[in-house]
């Protein structure tokens, strides 16, 4: 069983010979911009690691493999545009290097390349594997028009937001591992066991996300910590402070979310205070854990050989170690 590293580089290597028409060259330079800015690599990574998992041959694979790294990376561009973000791992954003306008279009068309490549399979795994491919990118398009409705909400609940992480986030990374089973020939039972496995665990890796947001090491996190605090965010721990704390609490923290002439280290520290007053720190590990444990239990039932899921199953938890 090969490691996630392993395919990792196996990847940035595959997306390193992919190859467009030169015209015109402002639709498809972006697209290759947007390819090479780096990444994780993660979910074709584990794509590939389910099929191994099951008795298949990931070498086969890799073109599909690249549809859920291309289609990924269309949603970040896209995302970019509707967030005016105006950097993404540290270098310009597509819409800020080139237009908005060329952002859109070369979007749309990844999304089409996506398509082509997931469309690289054996004939007896096509429908089922367009299927799924296609409901999970309606699902994560869902997602993101929620986490945009929240922006503008000031009664969203939890569960509102376990919702919409599980479409913006978990789906994706789920729809990957079930994608590899299937495409191995593993049984209807083991194909639903990972994909239950990936969609729980992608929450959890959101949820773990939300708290490295505030308390990490900032010289190990890769971006401003605070940000999510800064602008507002509604995470799981902003919505469970809201949600628990009293009357003074409220009223100091509601004046934190107000005030637009704070400055960014006061406001970050005072809403830290906060949380750590009404232990919101502890509670969202808690629901980490609760989503990072059905995820295990659904792993657990996996028929596969044990010393093949054993390297998933690290994988799985160095996820919930990370420092960035």
């Amino acid at each position: 069983m090969h490691s996630p590293k392993f395919f990792q580089e196996l990847i940035e290597q595959e997306i390193k010979k992919i190859s467009f028409s030169n015209q015109p060259p402002e639709l498809y330079d972006p697209i290759t911009y947007m390819l090479t800015l780096g990444g994780k690599r993660l979910r074709p990574a584990v794509m590939l690691m389910a099929n191994e998992l099951f008795g298949g041959h990931p070498f086969a694979i890799t073109n599909p493999a690249l549809g859920i790294e291309m289609f990924h990376n269309f949603t970040l561009l896209h995302d970019d545009i509707m967030d005016k973000a105006p950097l993404r791992r540290a270098k310009p954003t597509v819409h800020t290097q080139w237009n908005s306008d060329i952002a859109i279009l070369s979007g749309d068309t990844m999304f089409v390349k996506s398509c082509e490549l997931m469309m690289q399979v054996e004939d007896k795994f096509l429908r089922q594997v367009m299927n799924l491919f296609h409901k999970t990118a309606v699902e994560v398009c869902e997602g993101q028009q929620l986490d945009m409705n929240f922006e503008s909400r000031n009664d969203v609940s939890i569960p509102e937001y376990i919702h919409m992480i599980s479409l913006k986030t978990a789906v994706l990374l789920a729809c990957s591992l079930q994608l590899g089973a299937i495409l191995a020939g593993a049984s209807k039972a083991d194909a639903e066991l990972i994909y239950q496995f990936g969609k729980n665990l992608g929450i959890a890796f959101q949820l773990h996300d939300d708290i490295l947001d505030v308390y990490a090491d900032s010289t190990k996190f890769g971006k401003q910590v605070g940000g999510d605090i800064l602008s507002n965010k509604k995470t799981f721990l902003l919505l469970t402070a809201l949600a628990t704390a009293h009357e003074t609490q409220k009223a100091e923290l509601d004046n934190w979310l107000s005030d637009k002439k704070h400055k960014p280290s006061e406001k970050v520290k005072a809403v830290k205070g906060i949380y750590e007053s009404l232990n919101i720190r502890e509670s969202a590990e808690e629901e980490m854990g609760k989503y990072f444990f059905a995820a295990m239990q659904s792993f657990e039932k996996i028929q596969a050989d044990e010393s093949h899921k054993e390297v998933l199953l690290k994988w799985a938890e160095q996820l919930m170690q990370r420092e960035s």
